[in-house]
């Protein structure tokens, strides 16, 4: 093999070696994931899709949804509650010269309204939004939609807003592919790295030349001829060191060595030619955002539309871990049930802010969905939380915390963790009654209006009569609201809790209502009549 195909090869080699080190970048602010989840197929009707993003997206932030046939059918958005993410999301943050990761398990949604669904087929959801440090966040979320055909709410008319310019740097916002989008930043991207790969390029090339020089005058100089200032041949050269002809150069270790020089430098020139790079901020506590609590924090607030997850299944989420005092206890008799919300820094949480009428709301259920108890337990100041609880039969339970846990700046997480718990004796599971749209509750009967559809949100209404009278009964607000739903899934006992609009719709109690799949849930509806409190029970079947 000739000298100037070695040097050909070794620079090969090392261009080959540098060019698959990858570069370091960062992602900020990115999209975590959606519901719809992006290229699903959606067949019942949808009120809302939502975009969960590692951090709350400015007020300014812009969202479009186009149905197949073009026209947009998007209807404002909002805030919602902050919840734990499905899967951790790692980002990328430049400290101290070097990218490190910072992992986010909490999602902060922002709800886009669907106007109406007039044909089937792709709709498109297009994301225009700025992180905190700056980036631009930009994407599409694809949805396929096969059910019926729904009409444009009364006086409404397709917006033509176009997103601030602030967003984009004044430039018309691009949104990239859906499935570039839909990901979760698992890796960063080049173009937020700090080279100038144009500078780096031109680097290299002038430095390749000179090689290029260096090996074409060694070719044109005869093997073993005298060079200008060398020994004649067969004397002595003074000082001279290397192996054959006296005085020659080693040209494969120096051309070698140029072209290590040449990729160095030239990386370096493209450095110092980069253009200056926003460097984020060391590591803080993440803040989940501040939120109206107007409604309950698993609802769209005043009655808007749920997350379609369940909640309850992990004793931590959010940085925050139920801790019970007690894991057992005999049947039949009361106890203090005590425990406490401990954060990631291992101490206990005392800031809770109020969500109807309480800073804290327990639930337990047996293991069958049968020993429904709604209860309200009190924290002392260490932040040890207690309320005596009676389970009447043996068997295992659940145990639920709904809360909302406020920092001293004012920003809230809402959650709901689960444990389980066990009255220790002979177990007899209770079956659960068939679905129906009617059930007994005291000495009322409450009929269900509307069926909840997997993987949306669907108005269900609830109407409470005396038995055997006619007309509904005079409901009365109890916790701040007509009414109360709590529907927990077989099984796992996924959590999903929703509240009611603000006001009666025709004398009902009217729930947006959204569940996370197929299978049998029990819905657990409470209500206040006459200062009396009593609730009804409902199996729901869905496929």
């Amino acid at each position: 093999m000739g000298l100037f195909h070695r040097v050909v090869l070794a620079s090969a080699a090392v261009l080959a070696v540098v060019f698959a080190v990858p570069s370091p970048a960062s992602a900020h602010g990115t999209l975590a994931m959606s519901n719809p989840v992006s290229g699903s197929t959606v067949s019942s009707p949808l009120m809302s899709v939502e975009l969960f993003f590692t951090e709350k997206v400015p007020d300014n932030a812009y969202f479009t949804v186009t149905a197949p046939n073009g026209g947009r059918v998007d209807n404002g958005w909002e805030h919602a509650g902050p919840r734990p993410l499905d899967k951790p999301v790692t980002e990328y943050f430049m400290e101290g010269g070097k990218f490190e990761p910072r992992q986010y398990t909490t999602g902060f949604p922002a709800r886009v309204r669907i106007a109406h669904l007039p044909v089937t087929g792709e709709y498109k959801v297009d994301y225009q939004s700025k992180a905190s440090d700056g980036d631009s966040v930009h994407g599409t979320v694809n949805f396929k939609y096969t059910g019926p055909v729904t009409p444009a709410p009364a006086g409404w008319t397709p917006p033509t807003s176009q997103a601030d310019p602030a967003l984009t740097g004044g430039a018309a916002s691009v949104a990239p592919s859906a499935t570039a989008a839909a990901a979760p930043a698992a890796a960063p991207t080049e173009e937020d790295g700090g080279t100038n790969w144009l500078g780096w390029i031109g680097g290299v090339a002038v430095s390749l030349a000179a090689v290029a020089a260096v090996v074409a005058w060694r070719r044109r100089t005869p093997a073993g001829a005298p060079r200008k200032g060398s020994a004649p041949k067969g004397s002595a050269a003074k000082g001279s060191t290397a192996k054959g002809a006296p005085g020659s150069v080693p040209v494969v270790p120096i051309a070698v060595g140029a072209v290590v020089v040449a990729l160095i430098g030239g990386y370096a020139l493209g450095r110092s030619t980069a253009a200056p790079q926003q460097t984020a901020a060391a590591p803080k506590p993440v803040a989940p955002a501040a939120q109206t609590m107007a409604g309950h924090q698993h609802s769209g607030g005043d009655g808007g539309p749920a997350t379609v997850e369940a909640a309850g299944t992990t004793v931590s989420a959010g940085g925050y871990t139920l801790q019970p005092v007690r894991r057992s206890q005999p049947a039949g008799r009361a106890v203090d049930y005590a425990f406490r919300i401990v954060g990631a820094d291992r101490q206990p949480a005392t800031r809770f802010a109020v969500v109807h009428d309480k800073p804290l709301h327990l639930v337990v259920a047996g293991r069958d969905l049968a020993g429904f108890q709604h209860l309200h337990p009190t924290m002392s100041p260490d932040g040890l939380w207690s309320v005596p609880l009676a389970l009447p039969r043996s068997g295992a339970y659940r145990i639920f915390a709904d809360f909302t846990v406020a920092t001293a700046g004012g920003a809230t997480t809402p959650l709901v963790l689960g444990v389980d718990h066990y009255v220790p004796g002979a177990t007899t599971e209770t079956a659960l009654p068939p679905a129906a749209t009617q059930a007994d509750a005291g000495p009322f009967t409450v009929t269900m209006e509307g069926a909840p559809k997997t993987g949306s949100t669907v108005p269900i209404s609830f109407r409470v009569a005396r038995s055997g009278a006619p007309g509904p009964a005079t409901l009365e607000r109890y916790l701040g609201a007509y009414g109360h739903l709590v529907v927990l899934r077989e099984g796992d006992l996924g959590y999903v809790h929703v509240h009611p609009d603000p006001e009666l719709a025709d004398g009902a109690i009217r729930f947006n209502v959204s569940v996370p799949g197929a299978g049998r849930y029990r819905a657990f509806l409470e209500f206040q009549v006459a200062g009396k409190v009593d609730r009804a029970e409902f199996t729901l079947d869905l496929t």
